[in-house]
């Protein structure tokens, strides 16, 4: 037997007894509040459509008849025959709406962020090595693209701008292309960036500033524009409150052209299917109608945050849409979890490497379709099983 069976062996059993193994468990999803787990139906609070589309019968009825028309996949990369007509008059509306000069359509968050910054962050094709400072909590997707250009980041503390700038000063003198990561709402915290400070650092320092928003477009700003709009790029995924599939990049046209020619990750990869296509479009198209929706998610997560404060349980910074209760242990955040779908709730345990060591955590994240009673019977049910298992 090869050795990598025994290595594999060694890697499950030390997670299983770290509490730390993952499993994928089989889904069925009843609408955007409600899934079905081995015939049990729970309120779903771990879905990230924040605006509850994936069911919105626009965006079902353009990917049904765009399948009619197109077919059910694209059948080639976007520089071969895959760039179908669909392609612009979406890039254009996603441009517009985050008030870009062009956007550019990838076929997931992952492979964008990891494509993009690869891309943008060649030595090759800067002539040098750059200097790239990164929130040391953006998303796992970002750190990858870093390591396939072979740069090593320069990490400051989450949300420290005062700790970046003591960073950028020591580098002030070099020469080298200066760049600063982070999200705009982190995934697994629901806090903002101090993307004010960021932006004048940037400024400062001559940096160029790459912001994900894959949580806050859709939900915050105008028309749910997001919040980075001095951002130099900005990276934004259709799979969340878009309710749909797929990725982009919103930026200046020059960049785009770039990627279009320099950017693995569009060059070698099959194009999205149409109907993804097709459902990005009409959910773009949505957007300015959707205030009454982004207003009562933020509003059902801003209640939940408080009641869970006042029952004593740790929330972090959150700010948002996405509300962690930060329990610490991680075998202690599997319990709850069960205890949670005890009350058919579905909140999934995150556990390290996803989060630091020791700030294992239930992830709620709300949506729109979730209503004021959902949220009193979770509260109820954690109050009620608060002492059973110790925060």
């Amino acid at each position: 037997m090869h050795q990598i069976y025994s290595a594999i062996s060694h890697f499950i059993d030390k997670r299983e007894v770290e509490s730390l193994n993952r499993q994928l468990i089989s889904a069925k999803p009843i609408n955007a509040r409600e899934i079905e787990i081995d015939e049990k139906r729970y309120v779903n609070f771990s879905s990230n459509d924040y605006l509850g589309l994936r069911y919105h019968p626009k965006l079902i009825e353009a990917a049904k008849s765009c399948i009619d028309e197109y077919g059910t996949g694209s059948g080639a990369s976007r520089l071969v025959t895959g760039n179908f007509d669909l392609y612009a008059k979406a890039e254009q509306k996603i441009a517009a709406w985050k008030n870009r000069e062009a956007a550019l359509i990838f076929a997931s968050g992952y492979q964008c962020n990891t494509s993009v910054l690869a891309s943008l962050f060649d030595k090759n094709f800067l002539g040098e090595e750059p200097l790239i400072f990164s929130d040391k909590l953006i998303h796992a997707s970002m750190h990858q693209g870093c390591k396939l250009a072979g740069i090593k980041q320069i990490r400051f503390n989450h949300n420290d701008i005062t700790h970046l700038s003591t960073l950028l000063e020591k580098y002030k003198d070099d020469k080298r292309p200066k760049f600063i990561l982070t999200e705009s709402v982190f995934s697994m915290d629901g806090d903002i960036a101090p993307l004010d400070g960021l932006y004048a650092l940037r400024d400062l320092h001559d940096a160029f500033l790459i912001v994900d928003e894959a949580h806050a477009a859709g939900v915050f700003g105008d028309n749910g524009n997001g919040l980075a709009h001095k951002a130099d790029l900005i990276i934004g995924t259709c799979g969340k409150a878009l309710g749909c599939f797929g990725a982009y990049v919103a930026c200046d046209q020059k960049i785009k052209d770039f990627l279009i020619n320099h950017c693995g990750g569009l060059i070698y990869s099959t194009a999205l299917p149409p109907s993804a296509i097709a459902a990005i479009e009409a959910a773009v198209d949505l957007m300015p109608s959707l205030d009454s929706e982004r207003k009562h998610v933020i509003t059902l997560a801003q209640n939940f945050r408080q009641q869970l404060d006042e029952v004593g349980y740790h929330t972090g910074q959150s700010q948002s849409q996405i509300v962690p209760m930060i329990i610490g242990d991680a075998d202690k955040t599997v319990q709850f979890s069960d205890s949670l779908k005890d009350g058919s709730f579905w909140a999934g345990a995150i556990r390290p490497p996803t989060v630091p060591q020791g700030t294992s955590r239930i992830r709620f994240a709300f949506s729109a379709a979730h209503t004021e009673s959902d949220v009193a019977n979770l509260i109820q049910h954690i109050i009620t099983n608060k002492e059973s298992i110790a925060a």
